[in-house]
């Protein structure tokens, strides 16, 4: 049904909403006081036998999901976020014309009502109503049969008909809001202090990626919607904290894909005196706290792959891994011709500005990542494609960094701070001249972050964690979308 479409249905609903003015009725009341919540009387009273009544009257509100008609006793189910409860009606517990008035409601309507807890001869936990208030009148049809919900289109653009109509996605978005509370329980008793960072930046920095611009009027400037907190995380500890950590979102302007969208959220958490080692070993243990909720026994499935949180994550190189996959003896100072031979043999698409370090990550990239389906922490990538983190101290082709994959996934990246100033000012030179041969998202030069690292910056580590990555394996969510309340799509025609 489009935008502006009116059907019968929705012309009968109007008709009974202009009645309601006309008998003097506020078809949307400002409030309704409850005594309890749908899922509190639940919780409470699924134990009672049929036929017990449990004294004293209780308000409940809901949106009535189902309503039938029997004569002088007829029964209805209002609903509460995942919560349901039948109500009994009679005729003679709320007068002919209440009881009358009820069944003129129709699905989708929300109401207040009042009564007592009871169970039926079926079992059925009930409210027996003895009165009740119209709190907010439906002009639109609930899918058929409430539960009919299944065009994905219409699914992630009508969220609010989602979450009505399919109550499992209330629950994946349930479980995201505990598993980011867990998250930040996690670190703050770690030590972590949660901080807030600027959303729009005059340099885009921290990622390799491409950003939004905007102009301010005031400033008359452009800035961007920032693509990492990374940059303005570190000159915090430039400034003297010791242990920082931001959970909001970032933003670019690339393509969308059922791991992508251009708006999502990220954790960032940098750490004063340590290394990636020891963000590998906060990675794994952070992980693991948030997974133990759906994977108690510390294995849990997704899409099909059977996966083991359990024991000790798997570490592997990331040259090594290309090695063992491709089939071929790869290094960092085979001639460059041979190395983009390789990479064409193996249709990868290239471009002419890339050296060995960006050749050798695309392999990973387009044959090894997805492979790798048990946590696995992939280490040393190489400096091209890392400009922000410290060198290996055996290898200056690599740093210290690694990304862990799940699920042939990057859930998370982190790696040792470069705190030189100059090797940053070199790197950032590097990507300014890839930017200039045509590579947009190459990273610029921000001349305030060097700025302050001149000042010094401790020795540190740092991490970030896909968030809605993280929602999706922990919650079996084949798409980005399905775990993002409201995911970007092309303009409504």
């Amino acid at each position: 049904m489009g935008v502006d479409e009116v059907n019968e249905l929705m012309l009968a609903r109007r008709a009974k909403l202009q009645a309601l003015i006309d008998s003097g009725e506020d078809p949307y009341k400002s409030s309704f006081e409850r005594t309890h919540q749908i899922s509190q009387i639940v919780d409470l009273y699924s134990h009672i036998q049929p036929g017990d009544v449990i004294e004293g009257d209780v308000r409940l509100a809901g949106r009535i999901v189902a309503l039938r008609e029997h004569g002088k006793a007829s029964f209805a189910v209002i609903a509460q976020a995942t919560a349901r409860i039948q109500l009994f009606l009679t005729a003679d517990a709320m007068g002919q014309a209440r009881y009358e008035a009820f069944l003129e409601l129709d699905i989708g309507d929300w109401v207040g009502v009042t009564g007592q807890v009871t169970k039926t001869r079926r079992s059925e936990l009930s409210l027996k109503v003895e009165a009740f208030e119209l709190l907010t009148k439906s002009l639109r049809p609930l899918p058929e049969k409430w539960h009919g919900l299944t065009d994905v289109e219409t699914r992630y653009r009508q969220r609010y008909v989602d979450l009505i109509a399919n109550p499992d996605v209330f629950e994946v978005f349930a479980a995201r809001t505990r598993i980011v509370s867990d998250i930040r329980e996690f670190l703050v008793k770690r030590g972590f202090v949660e901080v807030e960072t600027p959303m729009l930046q005059p340099i885009p920095g921290g990622a390799t990626a491409r950003p939004f611009v905007t102009h301010h009027n005031a400033l008359d400037a452009d800035l961007y919607l920032r693509i990492a907190p990374e940059l303005y995380l570190k000159r915090l500890l430039v400034g003297g904290f010791d242990r920082v950590f931001e959970l909001n979102r970032n933003f670019r302007n690339e393509g969308i894909s059922v791991k992508h969208n251009p708006e999502f959220t990220m954790l960032e958490v940098y750490q004063a005196y340590a290394d990636y080692v020891d963000m590998m070993e906060l990675t794994e243990a952070l992980i693991k706290h948030a997974a133990s909720a759906v994977a108690p026994r510390g294995r849990l499935n997704y899409q099909g792959h059977d996966i083991d949180f359990g024991g000790e994550w798997r570490r592997a190189h990331l040259l090594e891994l290309v090695r063992d996959t491709v089939g071929e003896q790869i290094d960092f100072d085979m001639p460059i011709e041979t190395l983009r031979s390789l990479l064409r043999d193996r249709d990868v698409e290239i471009e002419d500005a890339w050296g060995p370090g960006k050749l050798i990550h695309e392999l990973f990239e387009k044959y090894v990542e997805h492979t790798l389906i048990d946590p696995t922490f992939v280490l040393e990538y190489p400096t091209e494609v890392t400009p922000l983190a410290r060198r290996s101290p055996t290898d200056p082709n690599v740093t210290e960094r690694f990304e862990l994959i799940i699920a042939g996934r990057e859930v998370a990246n982190a790696f040792s701070e470069l705190t030189d100033p100059v090797d940053q000012r070199r790197r950032f030179e590097a990507q300014v001249a890839m930017r200039e041969a045509g590579d947009e998202e190459a990273q610029h030069l921000d001349e305030d972050y060097v700025r302050a690292l001149e000042y010094g910056m401790p020795p540190a580590g740092g991490l970030g964690v896909g968030i809605d990555r993280l929602v999706m394996l922990l919650t079996d969510s084949a798409s980005i979308r399905d775990v993002l309340l409201f995911p970007q799509l092309r303009p409504e025609k």
